[in-house]
């Protein structure tokens, strides 16, 4: 599946800026499916976090991802779309954001989601506090798709120029829980096996 024109674009111009001034290193690229739909869970320390995240498995892949319904002004809204990005609007039970993202993940894409839910390390006191939320683990059990960890470091450094790194990790083993009918409860444990494989990662950043 091709990314948008504009996808790529930005890809191609900021590719030198992140592995010359930001020295992005990607690691675990291999545990990432080549093929079909899944999705990437990862740590979340800056609203920059898809940049670096996505850009070690273009152009073969492209990241779809949700924004947050504030975003979505004008024109900035027509370059979130381009971008791979579909809102949500955050605190609510935003079911129809859920289901994009489980028939974009089933058509083949690459959804990402940020299990805490907010940026992790801010300098105001936030309504929306990090905390782990069983959405990814959600919709790669009912879309059927393989949930990849992930993790980065760095991006919310980036002022200090100081440099990014994305580790990526084997598919949570989910084939134990599917048999399950109780999803509330398969989501947090397959939530919770999801926090614990990204701590590991973003220990080896």
């Amino acid at each position: 599946m091709r990314p948008p024109l504009l996808y790529s674009v930005v890809a191609v111009l900021s590719w030198p800026i992140l592995r010359g001034l930001f020295r992005l290193r990607a690691q675990g690229v291999e545990n990432v499916p080549p093929t079909g739909g899944y999705v990437l869970s990862c740590n979340h320390l800056s609203n920059f976090d898809p940049w670096p995240l996505g850009m070690p498995l273009w152009p073969r892949r492209w990241l779809r991802f949700m924004a947050k319904a504030e975003l979505y002004w004008w024109p900035a809204r027509y370059l979130l779309d381009a971008a791979g990005a579909f809102p949500v609007h955050r605190g609510l039970a935003d079911r129809e954001a859920v289901e994009t993202a489980i028939g974009l993940a089933r058509d083949g894409n690459v959804v990402v989601m940020f299990p805490e839910g907010t940026r992790r390390k801010k300098g105001l006191v936030k309504k929306h506090q990090a905390r782990a939320r069983s959405g990814a683990a959600r919709i790669a059990l009912e879309a059927g798709v393989p949930l990849v960890p992930a993790a980065v470091a760095g991006t919310d450094r980036l002022l200090r120029l100081g440099p990014l790194r994305v580790a990526y990790g084997a598919p949570i083993e989910l084939d134990d829980l599917r048999q399950s009918g109780d999803m509330r409860h398969t989501s947090q444990e397959a939530t919770d096996r999801l926090m614990a494989r990204i701590a590991e990662l973003e220990e080896t950043l």
